[in-house]
Order: C-alpha cells, then sequence, then structure tokens
C-alpha cells in the first residue's frame, strides 16, 4: 500500500495519580527522523519509545509529546530529604558564585524532579505508557495509510484525465495536416499563381515530420503505465515517482511545443 509521511494521533491515559496526554505528529523527511518531548517522570522511556516507533514507521519526520498533569483529588505527596537538602546545597553553591541571583521560592522547590514523593507524577506506570504509546503508533499508521489512498486515488484520476487527453489528440494530426496543406497551398497561389504540387509537396513533408508525435504519446502511455504500476506495488515509492513525473513533465511540453 502507499503510505503518505504526514499523519496525527493523540490519546490520554488516566492513571491513579496523573493525567498523562500523548501526542505524534509526522512530515515529511528523506529518513527516519525522531525528536521527544517528554515529561520529566517519562524521560526514561525514551529508548523504548524509539524502538516502538521505528518498528512500525519507517520514513518521516516524528514527533512524540507526553505531558503529565497531577490530578486535582491526588493524595499529597511526602518531601524526599535527601533531595531537598542537596537542592538547598546547590542553591547556596549558585548564590556564592551570582550574589544577585534570587533565591527559589517554595513552589519552585516542590516542582523539581524528585522533591516530592508519591505525589501525581511518581504514580506513573511505565507499562500502561508504553502500551498507549504503541496503540497510538498503531493510530498513527493508520492515518497515513489512509492519507496514502487518498493521493493515490488524486493521483490516479490525473493518470485518467491525461489518458483522454491523448486519446483525443490522435485523431486530430491527420485534420492538422490537411488544413496546413489548404493553407500552403492558397499561399502558392497567392504568391505565384499556381499551386506548385511539388513545391506543396516538400513543404508537406517537412510540416508532417514537425507535427509527428507519435513518439512522445508512445513515450507519455508508456510512463503512465509505470506509475500505475508503482502505486499499484506500493512501499517507499516517492523518489520512483518524482523521476517519472519530471518524464512525463517533459514529453507533455515535448508534445505540446
Amino acid at each position: 500500500m502507499i503510505a503518505s509521511m504526514t499523519g496525527f494521533a493523540a490519546t490520554s491515559l488516566t492513571l491513579d495519580r496523573a493525567q498523562v496526554t500523548l501526542d505524534l505528529r509526522s512530515v515529511n523527511q528523506r529518513y527516519l527522523e525522531q525528536h521527544f518531548r517528554l515529561a520529566d517522570e517519562c524521560r526514561a522511556l525514551e529508548p523504548r519509545l524509539r524502538e516502538l516507533i521505528a518498528r512500525r514507521i519507517g520514513r518521516g519526520k516524528v514527533e512524540c509529546r507526553i505531558a503529565v498533569t497531577p490530578r486535582v483529588k491526588s493524595e499529597a505527596g511526602a518531601l524526599d530529604a535527601g533531595a531537598l537538602g542537596q537542592l538547598a546545597q546547590w542553591q547556596e553553591y549558585v548564590r556564592d558564585a551570582l550574589p544577585e541571583a534570587s533565591p527559589l521560592s517554595v513552589g519552585e522547590a516542590l516542582r523539581w524532579p524528585g522533591v516530592v514523593q508519591g505525589g501525581g507524577a511518581e504514580a506513573l506506570a511505565d507499562d500502561a505508557v508504553l502500551a498507549a504509546a504503541g496503540e497510538l503508533v498503531e493510530t498513527l499508521h493508520r492515518s497515513r495509510l489512509r492519507e496514502g489512498e487518498t493521493l493515490k486515488a488524486h493521483l490516479l484520476a490525473r493518470l485518467d484525465a491525461a489518458e483522454r487527453e491523448i486519446d483525443g489528440i490522435r485523431p486530430l494530426l491527420p485534420q492538422l495536416v490537411a488544413a496546413h496543406r489548404e493553407k500552403l497551398a492558397q499561399r502558392l497561389v497567392d504568391a505565384l499563381g499556381e499551386a506548385a504540387p511539388e513545391r506543396l509537396a516538400q513543404e508537406l513533408a517537412l510540416f508532417a515530420q514537425k507535427v509527428d508525435v507519435d513518439e512522445e504519446i508512445s513515450r507519455l502511455a508508456a510512463h503512465i503505465a509505470e506509475v500505475r504500476r508503482v502505486l499499484d506495488r506500493g512501499g517507499a515509492v516517492g523518489k520512483r515517482l518524482d523521476f517519472l513525473m519530471q518524464e512525463l513533465h517533459r514529453e507533455a511540453n515535448t508534445l505540446g511545443s
């Protein structure tokens, strides 16, 4: 199947003490490029998240975001005296080096990672978050497949239109030669007072060579057939399609000229 490289998926997970929000988005990229914006409580999951994404997504720039919001009704956590003491030492060291630095507020100290134990974020279950992330990756993959099918249908509709144009051109060529013959004959009569059959035959032969577009039409038909084959094959076909679009454009320009 044809898969687009752009897509979006989001979900949320309610745990005992926290609400976890996950979203994945992807855009075009030559290779697989992963970026993460994770809450502090989820940073340890990054290697496993990378594996989850790489197993299902082959190309694209993928951004994974996970936000953690402690639930309002959660129980109050306990202070970690060791972490709090370490934070106090760091503050003293920083203020010795930078006397003008402002001291930490109570709120800032409580928000420091590891100071509060047992509160909202500490209740996170890695397995639950990873399971939700796995389902989200599948959702993103299906989203990219749906967009890929839409793009494929769009391309096939344009190919059908191009083939109708080509079929409409073929019967016009004899008419074009006949019309040019009449025009040349009239010009010769106006210039020489007679039709001059030999001169007319020479001019018509030259004109017929110029308007002979059988090769261009054949090439267009061959390229269109190849595009259809590539679309039916599926997989990573972007580069091949890009090359074929250039060839179609080249033959169409020649035909138009």
